[in-house]
């Protein structure tokens, strides 16, 4: 049997951007998304704890040590500047694995600076 468990979370992650006309995704900062093993075009859940929205989409890396969090095409409907969002992904893991499994998760600050790591 397989069970889904969270694989890598990034908290309390701040909006830097947001871009309309882009055709989808969310944008982080690579060396945040390599920090929990989040891999390029993975399949992520964002919550926005700012106004409550919850959304699909998948991760784009952006440049190294920036700390951007970009809301892009219809999800940059979904919040704005200044939010603060939960970042997750998750993954199946067989009976045995999910007994010794813990997630990659990281704690930002309202900079995008890593506060807290349990990796």
């Amino acid at each position: 049997m397989e069970v889904f468990l969270l694989k890598s979370k990034i908290h309390r992650a701040a909006v830097t951007s947001a871009d309309v006309n882009y055709e989808g995704s969310l944008t982080i900062s690579a060396d945040l998304a390599e920090l929990v093993e989040l891999q390029e075009y993975e399949r992520i859940l964002v919550g926005n704890l700012s106004n409550g929205e919850r959304f699909e989409t998948y991760a784009i890396y952006g440049v190294r040590n920036q700390r951007v969090i970009q809301l892009n095409g219809a999800a940059a409907h979904l919040g704005k500047t200044g939010d603060r969002l939960t970042i997750m992904s998750f993954g199946a893991y067989d009976s045995e694995e999910a007994t010794t499994h813990q997630p990659k998760i990281i704690v930002l600050d309202e900079k995008n600076r890593v506060l807290e790591k349990r990796i």
